[in-house]
């Protein structure tokens, strides 16, 4: 009688234990328990990705019931407001396709789970869900009962520390070990030196070093036998297929021809051809966590938030400079950078940012407010509870929600490579060793495995990957944030460049501002002032800098609306400020309409404007200029066309020109770009322009000192560098072409290396030395590459 297999994890079911269920054999109650709940859910697709993909549900009753604590529970929730609260969990089953997918549709089988986000590479998932629906406490019962327990350790949660894996470390130094011992027990085998003790202890020498491979073999290259195996299981052919075999066959060749008394074998090319291809995976992982390293912890954000020194006095520094105990002002439509305590009466806080919901949150002072919020409406002050977490701003922006859906064409010429590598690379072994068995059994084997071990796809599929996270450390050094490596993709290929006109082309730093009409009493310029204070629109940031410092009024109300003004009200006053038609103002005649102003109406009563002959960024011209040779220029401005003479005399002939634009036309204007097959890149602040940012291929947000971020945008781009914007456009350009070369090096690289192993030339230890140099060669060259261009004129 044939053994019968579990259909849920695929264990061996022992005798007269299988358990039967919808004609399907089970070892246990709790695999059919599992799948009666995927039955019940309709979600039996689970089991199409991988055959057995399960693992057996434990016993756990008990274990969990200290997340019913809230003092814990506060330790391990990343955000909770409300009843929405989000959770990270480490999940250390995640292993294959069908593991992503039912964790990724945990919302189909409990209410309450609105969004669930797994991380393959760090084996973790993110869930939000409705607290007032399910605890936490039922969801981390529920992955354990689906075969998913996670692992939660507060000693992690209050350290910040997480587990690190060392299997790779202790493969490693069982491989050394073995490899340099059965070096020097084989020295008398390679000089073939007859000496009487020697011959005489011949066979124990051969027995010891079989004994040293054997921990090399069986455990120290376990991890290639269980991806090979696993690989064939799902009927995917992968490189470590080949790797495997041609590790069994030396091992099983070397084995006879010790047991034959013919030799010492191949154990010396086999434990080093282990410890060299280990150490060019160690080599590989500790290169992206470098690269990982430069991403979430140097790439700051060239954001800042303004801090209230003790004296009172305000000061505007970056973000990582915020330490606990520091209170903040945070302006409308600013990013809480930090979790805090709300000091001021009353805040209204959008959290759409974290949690997709857009419905405003009221708080009141004493409450906690979290990182990632958004302040809507007057000025408010908190105190800081934690310093910034890069990480989780890192995070943020992020966000599955603000996903844009690009073609990673690099990926898929990497895997339509990788797809025909291994059964092309299987097939010039076999008749390499086809043709050599009639001639040379010993170079038989020796083709056989040198050709399995020395045409290695990992140089190509390492190619994009380490380009573009080279290029995103260079970019990121030279103040140009991107939010990840196929932003340089999309940069690369971008025909048509959109600017916002106020706060992006024009700097809130410098401008000549001018009041024309009725006097305006002190008052009157106490109250502007503080209501200037909570806004962070370009105009409003370079008025309130303009005025004179004066007492702080409480302002009772405060709504800012795009593209028109602020509407305010203080001391029973009501104050608009903002275009000549939204504060109603008559009588203008068009000239005086078509300057950028200001205009103040205070209790119905207008009473002149703010003229502002606005500075243009230094470079802006011969910017343009260098731009408008590769790409279609257009210009987009919420403010009416009073500066199109000045425009025109300093911007390109060909140079669109678009003005009084509200968000939403710029919106429709870039999705009308897109339609007839252009590529755009939108540049704007990102506080009109949000949703242009989001809609076109490519976003950029300048950032000017001011703590305002949009996650719509794919890049970050500090104020400073804006004259150099086309230089990175043509670095991105660059690194396509790094990409190209590389693929012609790696190939150049298989192919010189198979013709070698083929004719006989190339012994198996050799070839896993040149294997992990060749990883070395392609990442050596892409750095040196990339500095180069980095560092080049780029003409």
């Amino acid at each position: 009688m044939s053994e019968q297999s579990c259909f849920h994890c695929g264990l061996t079911i022992a005798k007269n234990e299988e358990i039967n269920f919808d004609e399907k054999k089970f070892c246990c109650n709790g695999c059919k328990t599992v799948y009666e709940i995927f039955s019940l859910h309709d979600m039996t697709c689970y089991y199409d990705f991988e055959k057995s993909p399960g693992a057996t549900p434990q016993d756990i009753k008990g274990k969990y019931d200290f997340l019913d604590n809230e003092a814990i529970l506060s330790k391990v929730l990343e955000f909770q407001e409300g009843n929405t609260s989000i959770v990270s969990l480490n999940i250390p089953h995640i292993h294959c396709s069908s593991c992503i997918w039912i964790l990724e549709n945990l919302n189909r089988i409990q209410p309450g789970i609105s969004i669930s986000q797994v991380n393959f590479p760090e084996k973790r998932v993110r869930i939000t869900f409705n607290s007032d629906l399910v605890s936490l406490k039922a969801i981390v019962y529920l992955l354990s009962s689906i075969g998913y327990e996670p692992y939660i350790s507060l000693e992690n949660y209050e350290t910040g520390k997480t587990n690190v894996d060392r299997t790779l470390t202790y493969k490693l130094g069982v491989a050394f070990f073995c490899f340099g011992n059965i070096m020097l027990l084989s020295f008398p085998e390679y000089f073939e030196i007859k000496e009487f003790w020697l011959d005489n202890y011949k066979p124990f020498f051969r027995i010891l070093i079989f004994l040293l491979a054997l921990p090399s073999f069986l455990y120290s290259a376990s991890g290639y036998y269980v991806s090979a195996y696993k690989s064939i299981k799902s009927g995917m052919l992968n490189i470590d297929i080949p790797i495997a075999l041609g590790i069994i066959v030396m091992f099983i060749r070397s084995t006879f021809d010790i047991v034959m008394n013919y030799g010492s074998g191949f154990f010396d090319s086999l434990t080093g051809l282990v410890f060299f291809m280990l150490l060019g995976k160690m080599f590989q992982i500790k290169t992206y966590s470098f690269l990982s390293f430069e991403r979430d912890f140097k790439s700051y954000f060239p954001i800042a938030v303004t801090r209230i020194n003790s004296d009172t006095s305000e000061e505007s520094v970056p973000i990582y400079d915020v330490q606990k105990g520091n209170r903040l002002l945070i302006r409308n439509q600013e990013l809480i950078p930090v979790d805090g305590i709300l000091i001021s009466d009353k805040a209204e806080i959008d959290y759409s940012f974290v949690t997709g919901e857009a419905v405003p949150i009221t708080k009141k002072s004493g409450d906690k407010v979290f990182a990632g919020g958004k302040q809507i409406g007057k000025v408010i002050e908190m105190e800081v509870l934690h310093s910034v977490s890069k990480s989780y701003l890192t995070q943020l922006w992020s966000n599955e929600i603000f996903q844009k859906n690009v073609f990673q064409k690099h990926k898929t010429i990497t895997d339509a490579i990788s797809r025909y590598f291994t059964p092309i690379l299987l097939l010039i072994a076999f008749a390499g060793f086809g043709y050599w068995i009639f001639i040379d059994a010993n170079t038989a084997f020796n083709v056989f495995t040198a050709v399995l071990i020395v045409a290695c796809p990992c140089a190509l599929a390492l190619t994009a990957p380490f380009t573009f996270g080279n290029i995103l450390r260079i970019m990121g050094k030279q103040k140009m944030y991107l939010k990840n490596a196929l932003v340089i993709e999309q940069l690369a290929k971008v025909d048509t460049i959109v600017f916002d006109k106020t706060g992006t082309i024009t700097t809130n730093k410098k401008s000549n501002i001018s009041y024309e009409g009725n006097i305006l009493s002190e008052e009157d310029y106490i109250l502007i002032k503080n209501v200037l204070r909570a806004s962070n629109h370009p105009l409003s940031r370079m008025l309130y800098d303009f005025l004179s410092e004066t007492q702080r009024v409480k302002i009772d109300d405060f709504q800012e609306i795009t593209g028109k003004g602020i509407l305010a009200s203080a001391n029973n006053k009501v104050i608009k400020i903002g275009s000549a038609e939204f504060v109603g103002s008559s009588g203008l005649d068009s000239s005086e309409i078509e300057k950028t102003a200001l205009h103040i109406k205070i209790d119905d009563i207008y009473y002149g404007k703010f003229t502002f002959q606005n500075q243009y960024r230094e470079g802006l011209e011969n910017l343009f200029h260098n731009l408008s040779k590769t790409y279609q220029i257009k210009v987009l401005s919420g403010d009416n066309d009073g500066e199109r003479a000045s425009l025109q005399s300093i911007l390109p002939l060909e140079t669109e020109l678009i003005f009084n634009q509200k968000p939403e036309q710029k919106l429709e204007f870039i999705r009308k770009l897109q339609e007839k097959g252009q590529n755009v890149m939108m540049v704007g602040d990102g506080l009109n322009d949000a949703g242009a940012l989001a809609q076109s291929n490519v976003g950029i947000s300048i950032s000017e000192n001011v703590n305002v971020f949009s996650p719509a945008c794919d890049a970050i781009l500090d104020a400073s560098e804006f004259s150099r914007l086309d230089y990175f456009l043509k670095l991105s350009q660059k690194s396509i072409t790094i990409i190209k070369m590389s693929f012609v090096l790696s190939l150049l690289y298989n192919i010189v290396g198979l013709s070698f192993a083929v004719t006989g030339n190339l012994l198996p230890l050799v070839a896993a030395i040149i294997m992990p140099l060749s990883t070395i060669t392609i990442v050596s060259f892409v750095t040196l590459m990339s500095n180069y261009f980095s560092n080049s004129n780029l003409k």
